[in-house]
C-alpha cells in the first residue's frame, strides 16, 4: 500500500514507533536480522525512505543484528515507474549489510507469457547495481516457481497460475510435450492443450536456466544468490547450488 507506506516513512513519530518496534520484536525473538521489502513506494518518499533504513540500520546495529533489503530490479538510477522510483540502490547499499536483487517477475501473473527472470534482463541489473552497490553486499534474487498462462494472451483479461518447478516438468510427462529451452533467456518452456481444450504456456526454470544464473553470481563476483521461495521443492535445483558453491552458515 504506497498511501501506507508514505505515512509510515514520512511521519517522523510514527517512523520512529516502527523502528523501535522492529528492534524490540527482532531482540525478543532473537532473530539473526530484519528484512525489509518496502514495495511500491511513491518516488517522492525515496528520501524518507533512505533517512527509515539509515536510522533502523544504526538502531539494529547497535543490537549486534543485521539489517537486509528486497529492491526492485532496476537497470538505472532514474527508471520510472512505482515498482523503481523509491528504491535508491546507492542507499541501500550504504546502510543494509546484503542487498537482494529481486530479478524476477518479468514473466507475472498479469503480464504475457514469457521467463520469469529473463537471463539477458538479470544481467543487465546486475550492470547497473555493481555500479552503486558494494559487489559483496549483493544477492541475486533467484525465482523457484513458474507460471502456467492460457494462450493466446489477452490483456486485462488473462490470468496465469503459479506452479512450482517440479509440477511444471510433470505438466509437460503428463501431456507427452517435449520441454522447449530459450537460449536467449536461458529459461525452459512449453506448450500444451488441457483437458478443456484450452492452449497453455508454461514458463518455469530447471537445472540449466539455474546453472546460468549461478555464473553470473560468479562473473560479477557478488555476495551470493537468494531463492524466493523455499517453500516448495526442488532437488536438482539444490543439487546444482551444491555443485557449483560451498554453502554454509552466514558470517555477516
Amino acid at each position: 500500500d504506497s498511501g501506507l507506506a508514505s505515512w509510515l516513512l514520512t511521519d517522523e513519530n510514527t517512523r520512529d514507533r516502527l523502528i523501535d518496534n522492529i528492534v524490540s520484536l527482532a531482540v525478543e525473538k532473537n532473530y539473526y536480522g530484519v528484512d525489509i521489502d518496502f514495495e511500491n513506494v511513491y518516488g517522492g518518499d525515496r528520501e524518507a525512505y533512505n533517512d527509515f533504513l539509515e536510522e533502523l540500520s544504526e538502531e539494529l546495529h547497535e543490537k549486534g543484528l543485521i539489517l537486509t533489503t528486497a529492491i526492485a530490479p532496476k537497470t538505472s538510477a532514474n527508471m520510472r515507474g512505482i515498482l523503481y522510483e523509491g528504491h535508491d540502490y546507492a542507499a541501500h547499499g550504504r546502510y543494509a549489510d546484503r542487498v537482494t536483487l529481486m530479478t524476477y517477475e518479468w514473466g507475472y501473473r498479469f503480464g504475457e507469457p514469457q521467463a520469469v527472470a529473463p537471463y539477458n534482463q538479470v544481467r543487465r541489473v546486475l550492470q547497473y547495481a555493481v555500479t552503486e552497490i558494494p559487489a559483496g553486499k549483493i544477492l541475486m534474487g533467484i525465482p523457484n516457481y513458474g507460471y502456467n498462462w492460457p494462450i493466446p494472451y489477452q490483456q486485462g483479461i488473462t490470468k496465469a497460475v503459479s506452479l512450482s518447478n517440479q509440477e511444471a516438468v510433470s505438466l509437460a510427462v503428463e501431456n507427452n510435450v517435449e520441454i522447449q529451452y530459450d537460449e536467449k533467456v536461458q529459461s525452459p518452456w512449453f506448450q500444451y492443450t488441457d483437458r478443456d481444450g484450452q492452449k497453455r504456456e508454461v514458463w518455469f526454470e530447471d537445472a540449466r536456466s539455474l546453472k546460468a544464473k549461478l555464473d553470473l553470481v560468479k562473473e560479477y563476483d557478488i555476495g551470493g544468490c537468494g531463492f524466493w521461495n523455499l517453500m516448495r521443492p526442488w532437488p536438482q535445483g539444490w543439487t546444482v547450488l551444491n555443485s557449483e558453491f560451498t554453502v554454509s552458515d552466514p558470517t555477516w
